[in-house]
């Protein structure tokens, strides 16, 4: 569960509009006390969620730096 003060929320709304359109919920907070949630108003399957996620890290893969002996044999 994510939750953030007000004021947090409102400098990060796109961040959590993302966490939200990825399927998660958002709390926001005043003075410690939950007082709204931000969630997705449209179902997405398990498999787009997932879906995401791998492509994610996919591309987290992609973008990795090679190790040094990777380039051994393009001398």
């Amino acid at each position: 569960m994510k939750k953030f003060n007000t004021h947090e929320a409102k400098s990060r709304l796109s961040e959590l509009l993302s966490w939200v359109e990825r399927g998660e919920s958002v709390f926001i907070c005043r003075n410690g006390v939950v007082v709204a949630e931000l969630r997705s108003v449209l179902k997405l399957p398990k498999s787009l969620k997932t879906e995401s996620r791998n492509k994610m890290k996919i591309l987290g893969d992609i973008l990795a730096p090679l190790p040094d002996d990777d380039w051994s044999g393009l001398h």
